[in-house]
């Protein structure tokens, strides 16, 4: 097994009870993963800072949600980060996201289980994800579903997706999934309810 990188916070290290019970939430929802909770959560201010963008970025927003978690899953695909790759967005599996729909992300433009919407805003995902080059034809295919502001979301989020994703392949997390010792503590976490 290759060695992590950080370490955990312990749960009984956490002093914040706002920021155990957020841990808690992801061990209970898959979403997002416990241990790259638990690492950041040594310091509260990068905790909040993710949780933060995850909340009103990532689970609300103004772009539809199974739009950007098939966004955010092409980039663990693209990055090949099993970590982050095989989690599933809860609120996508309730809303009925297919998993074909994951199987079929690195050849989105010649799949037909994705609208044109879906396509372009894999296309901007791509783009992003490896710093290709975009004409008028690909941005106006862009401005042809999505408004600017829409745009701005998907592009904040796959930015902010590829870079936590990156940062939990090297550290090696993948290899030490479910040993935080929040696990434990699962029992509790699925009946709390979740921080306001």
């Amino acid at each position: 097994m290759k060695k992590l990188r950080l370490q955990f916070i312990c749960p009984e290290q956490v002093e914040d009870e706002r920021i155990r019970d957020a841990i808690l939430e992801s061990v209970a929802k898959g979403t997002p993963r416990a241990e790259s909770q638990a690492i950041r959560a040594r310091l509260p201010h990068v905790f909040w800072s993710f949780q933060n963008t995850w909340n009103t970025v990532f689970v609300d927003g103004i772009v539809n949600h199974d739009l950007k978690e098939l966004c955010r899953v092409y980039v663990s695909q693209s990055v090949e980060c099993k970590y982050c790759g095989n989690q599933r967005s809860s609120k996508s599996s309730a809303s009925g996201l297919a998993e074909s729909k994951y199987r079929e992300l690195l050849n989105f433009e010649k799949s037909d289980l994705y609208d044109d919407a879906t396509k372009a805003a894999l296309a901007l995902t791509e783009a992003i994800t490896w710093d290709l080059d975009t004409n008028d034809a690909f941005w106006n295919r862009l401005y042809e579903y999505f408004s600017e502001e829409e745009i701005i979301e998907i592009g904040y989020f796959v930015g902010f997706t590829m870079g936590q994703q990156r940062f939990n392949r090297l550290l090696n997390i993948h290899n030490h999934l479910g040993t935080t010792g929040f696990e434990s503590m699962k029992k509790s976490a699925s009946t709390h309810q979740p921080p306001h």
